[in-house]
């Protein structure tokens, strides 16, 4: 059962995370516009509540799971480095004869 979960990809690329902004402020702006209108022409400000809702609902549906279409453009990584066992990669010991003076 837990492997099935971890075949989900939970990643999008640097691209398909701008594109699903673009996607996600659009339908923001455009179900505001719509909705106002709307709710200007009948009257009532609790559609143009509806209508804002609706979209936001429809922009989270479409930009917040990964799908395929916002990871066209992975990163290529740098090949790891390989390790030689005599390179101590530890933080170097301070020499105690050369400790820093502090200021008064």
């Amino acid at each position: 059962m837990l492997s099935m979960f971890k075949s989900i990809p939970t990643h999008m690329d640097y691209k398909g995370q701008k594109l699903a902004e673009q996607i996600f402020q659009g339908i923001i702006l455009v179900s505001a516009v719509i909705g106002f209108i709307y709710g200007l022409f009948i009257q009532q400000f609790g559609w143009t509540v509806y209508i804002m809702l609706a979209g936001f609902t429809v922009s989270c549906l479409l930009t917040l799971p990964p799908w395929p279409m916002y990871r066209k453009n992975p990163l290529s990584w740098q090949p790891a480095m390989p390790e030689t066992p005599g390179e101590n990669r530890e933080k170097p010991q301070e020499n105690p004869s050369q400790k820093k003076k502090k200021h008064k």
